[in-house]
Formats: structure tokens, C-alpha cells, sequence
């Protein structure tokens, strides 16, 4: 199952029993984007620690709490595997009609990600995306970040996925590092 198909599995089932008292409290994670923020040049996922901040030279100029792949350790190897990619690829397009808000499309798999999956007998996978939240979770926000849910794109609430719309262009480079 690749991010771009939309089956809830008992994770984010779980947290949808959580709208009604979530959406109530305030929205103390999230921060709005500043007036005049400059676009980012980099985007960097570290897994480990759950973060995506995007970058202008050595400037972080946002910083995420996200959502990946509900198997999180180690590389992705095969389409199903439930991880989230490592290494550096290119954000290079975006779905503004995507089932889970916006999405902006990690180039993964590359030429070494496909030469390692065949070297075991399987297909890479694809389809892996920073994305926002399915619309009937949207009020949950960023507290879809306790758990990792996705098939190994890399999730964020709604909000936070208008900042990066707004401030990462295609061809900007991401680093997904463990």
C-alpha cells in the first residue's frame, strides 16, 4: 500500500475517537508562519527525533513535529514494508487535491533504492509524500504526531502543510536521515 491510498489502519483509527477532546484543547504545538519568511532551500527529516525543518543555508527557518511510517527504524527497502526512505531525494511535485490535504512527492525511489529492492526479490514501493492529515482527522492537528501512521510518506497536520506549500518549491532537495 503506497501513502497515496487511503486505508486508516487501527492507529489512526484510534485517534479519530480522539477528534471530539483534541479539537477542543488549545492548539499549543503549532506555530503560523511568519510575515515575510524567507523560501526554504533544504528540507531535513530526522526520523529519530520525529522533526522536518525546513532550511535557508544554515538558517532553520521551520521546524515540524511529524508523523512517518508506522515501522520507523531502518531505511525503506519494499513497497509495503511500512518505513519511510532515507537518504537525499528532491521534492519534485505537488497534488493540491490529495486525499490527505496537500502533498508535495519525494523522488524516492532512486536508481540505488531500485537496484537494493530487486537485489531482494521486490519492488521498491513509491508514492512517498510530506503530507497533511485525511479530511475526516484534520481536527486532531498536530496531535497525529504521537504515532506513526503513514505507509512511509512523512505527515504533518493541515496547517503546517500550508507553511511548506508556501515555502518549499519543487526541486528543493530533502535529506531523510535515520
Amino acid at each position: 500500500m503506497r501513502c497515496g491510498d487511503l486505508r486508516i489502519g487501527p492507529a489512526l483509527g484510534a485517534l479519530g475517537m480522539l477528534v471530539a477532546v483534541i479539537a477542543q484543547a488549545p492548539a499549543a504545538l503549532g506555530e503560523s508562519a511568519a510575515p515575510g519568511l524567507a523560501t526554504a532551500d533544504r528540507v531535513i527529516v530526522l526520523k529519530s527525533e520525529r522533526r522536518l525543518m525546513l532550511l535557508r543555508g544554515a538558517r532553520v527557518l521551520r521546524t515540524y513535529r511529524i508523523a512517518l511510517g508506522r515501522t520507523p527504524k531502518g531505511a525503506k527497502t519494499a513497497e509495503g514494508d511500512g518505513r519511510t526512505p532515507e537518504g537525499r531525494y528532491v521534492l519534485d511535485w505537488r497534488n493540491p487535491r490529495s486525499r490527505f490535504y496537500r502533498s508535495i512527492h519525494v523522488s524516492y525511489p532512486n536508481d540505488a533504492d531500485r537496484a537494493r529492492a530487486r537485489r531482494h526479490g521486490r519492488l521498491p514501493g513509491g508514492d512517498i509524500m510530506i503530507h497533511g492529515l485525511p479530511a475526516r482527522l484534520e481536527a486532531i492537528g498536530t496531535e497525529h504526531a504521537r504515532w506513526d501512521w503513514t505507509e512511509g510518506c512523512v505527515a504533518v497536520s493541515n496547517t503546517e502543510m500550508d507553511e511548506i506549500w508556501a515555502l518549499v518549491a519543487d526541486g528543493t532537495v530533502i535529506d531523510i536521515r535515520p
